[in-house]
């Protein structure tokens, strides 16, 4: 027998957020093609434009992503800024003070984007359950 259900029963949750593997698959993938666009663009001495793009690339992968993501894909994007968009190219180095504020920029980026996403999700279902709330309660939603 074939059983009838509605598919939008009650309030939407908050999205869950994509597997780990997947957002440091796309900071495995995304990094190198931006550093190489930024290579070919301005030129392999441009740490400035490479580290913006970078985190930006954390930002967005934070958005989709859980909080302990955060770690791996600003190590994976810092992997590729060091090794290949700084010279000599495919050369892995530790300056200190330079490599310590580039993986710090990268992952408050990352949990910047983590955050606001998570912000903005925990919002709009707060807003989709008042709503909801409101339409089966007359005098819930009107004003004192």
């Amino acid at each position: 027998m074939v059983e009838w259900v509605t598919l939008h029963t009650g309030p939407r949750p908050v999205p869950r957020p994509v597997a780990t593997p997947l957002v440091w698959a796309g900071a495995f993938a995304g990094a190198p093609l931006l550093v190489a666009l930024v290579n070919t663009l301005s030129g392999p001495h441009g740490h400035g434009p490479a580290l913006a793009a970078l985190s930006l690339l954390a930002a967005v992968l934070g958005g989709c992503a859980r909080f302990a993501a955060a770690p791996g894909t600003a190590l994976l994007c810092w992997l590729f800024l060091n090794g290949f968009g700084i010279p000599p190219a495919g050369t892995l180095s530790w300056a200190g003070p330079r490599d310590t504020v580039w993986l710090g920029c990268l992952l408050g980026a990352a949990l910047v984007g983590t955050t606001v996403s998570r912000l903005a999700h925990a919002r709009a279902a707060y807003h989709r359950l008042t709503a909801t709330a409101g339409w089966d309660d007359p005098g819930h939603g009107r004003l004192r």
